[in-house]
Parts: C-alpha cells; structure tokens; sequence
C-alpha cells in the first residue's frame, strides 16, 4: 500500500513542478474573478514543494517495494 501512495506522491510533484499555475488554480484561482495570477514567490515555492514530494514519493515507494 505504501508503493501507491509514493507513486500518488510522485505524480503530485511531477505536476507542481511542471505546472505550479494549475496547483494554484486548484487551490485559490477558482475563488476570484478576472485575471488574477499567482505570484513568482508562489510559483516557486509551489516548484520546491513539488521536489520534496517527489523525494519523498520516491522513499515511500522504495520502502513500500520491500
């Protein structure tokens, strides 16, 4: 079961580092009008969330693997 949840980990980085804009999306850009935009600052701490995840996505499978 700990294999599922590092892929689910690895595939949620994957994506905020490819895609921090639809991260924000999910999370605040349905709540406001017009053309609002994240921040850089969001952007990239976004990105650095989304290594951590892969890293830890990629122990817990390992772990779960044994």
């Amino acid at each position: 079961m700990n294999f599922v949840f590092g892929i689910i980990c690895i595939i949620i980085g994957i994506l905020n580092l490819a895609k921090p804009e639809f991260a924000w999306y999910l999370k605040e850009g349905w709540k406001v009008d017009g053309n609002s935009e994240p921040s850089d600052t969001y952007l990239a701490f976004t990105r650095i969330g989304g290594g951590v995840a892969i890293l830890i996505g990629i122990i817990v499978f390992f772990v779960g693997v044994n």
